[in-house]
Parts: structure tokens; C-alpha cells; sequence
């Protein structure tokens, strides 16, 4: 019998792949000028904050923001991405057009009460930090249609939904404009760049 995909690779082989499907495809999709790469708008959504507030896309027009997909409960990547959240956090602090804003891809459990648990335990009190929860199946298509980034369901037991461990930074305009994967201290180099850029108008 011929091993499958997944035995054959193990779950970090299928990771890798996965990654870097997924850097061809934004590459693939991306549209580049001397002011860098765009890679389509952020569509419409209307979700719930972590106070229990409706949000809506259109609550960032005209603000820089920086975005990732998590959930609560797990105990693989996420808090490595909540970390790094929290260090951007601190270092654009005293810009007020940036904003940081988390999805969670684990809706059924992470209502808004959970998330203000989380966000006070990690460090993301900030009210320029949003953490957003909303209808399972929005989110899915916000994360994989929207975003263009990996989401499954068949993860190991400390990360039972799998996700991109990308940052994604969108501009003032909802356009988005770069991936950073987390893992990788030289992308977290060039998103701090990135940011600096755009806020000096170099859009």
C-alpha cells in the first residue's frame, strides 16, 4: 500500500509544504511597483471585539494595521505570534495610526469574554490591540479567501487548528501589502520597515 501524503511527511513536513504553497501563491497573486507589493484589498467582515463590541472593516480605513490569525487554546505557535504581537505593540506605541488586530480560528470557544481574559494575560490590553471573534464559518473565509492564508482542522493535540503563523500587514487603504512569517527574525526585520514606510506616506 502506498503511504499517504500526511504519513509519509509527518505533520512539520505537511507545515512546510503548506508554507511554502502558501509563499507562491501570494507571491503569484502579488502586484509590485517601486513602493512594493500589493496583494488585493481586505474584504468586508463585521465581527465582535473582545469588550463584546461589533467591529467592522471599516472601523481601520486610514489606519496601518497589523494582523494574525490565533486562537486561545493553543499551546504550539500562537503564543510565539501573541509575543511578537506584544513587542510591536510596545514599539509603535506611540504611533496612533497603527493598529493591531487578531482573529481567532476558534470561534465556538473563544467568545468575547474569553478574549478579554487572553488579552489581559498577554499583554494585549492596548485599545489599539482588537482581538475578534464572530461567525465560524465568516472567519474561515475571511482567513483563507480574504487573507489568503492556511486553516484546517486536523492538527496534533497542542494545535488541533492548524493556521499560517504569518503576520500580515494592510495598509490605509485595506490593501495588503506584506506576509511575515514569525519564525523568521529577518521578516520581522523587514515588517518593522515596512510600517516605518508607510507611515512616512510611501504608499
Amino acid at each position: 500500500m502506498r503511504p499517504t501524503l500526511s504519513r509519509s511527511l509527518g505533520f512539520g513536513g505537511l507545515l512546510a509544504v503548506s508554507s511554502l504553497a502558501g509563499l507562491l501563491f501570494h507571491q503569484a497573486h502579488a502586484s509590485r511597483s517601486a513602493e512594493g507589493p500589493r496583494y488585493g484589498r481586505v474584504p468586508a467582515f463585521s465581527l465582535v471585539d473582545q469588550a463584546g463590541r461589533p467591529v467592522s472593516s471599516e472601523a481601520f480605513n486610514g489606519r496601518l494595521w497589523i494582523a494574525d490569525f490565533i486562537f486561545t487554546r493553543c499551546a504550539g505557535q500562537c503564543p510565539m505570534m501573541t509575543m511578537e504581537m506584544t513587542r510591536l505593540a510596545k514599539e509603535f506605541q506611540s504611533e496612533p495610526s497603527v493598529v493591531l488586530v487578531s482573529f481567532t480560528v476558534d470561534p465556538r470557544y473563544d467568545t468575547p469574554e474569553v478574549l478579554a481574559r487572553y488579552a489581559a494575560t498577554s499583554g494585549a490590553s492596548s485599545d489599539r490591540w482588537v482581538l475578534l471573534t464572530g461567525e465560524e464559518e465568516a472567519i474561515q473565509r475571511l482567513c483563507q479567501e480574504g487573507f489568503r492564508l492556511a486553516m484546517g482542522a486536523e492538527g496534533p493535540p497542542e494545535e488541533p487548528i492548524t493556521h499560517s503563523r504569518r503576520l500580515v500587514l494592510v495598509d490605509q487603504r485595506g490593501v495588503i501589502r506584506g506576509y511575515y512569517d514569525v519564525g523568521e527574525g529577518q521578516a520581522l526585520v523587514q515588517l518593522r520597515r515596512d510600517v516605518r514606510r508607510l507611515l512616512r506616506g510611501s504608499s
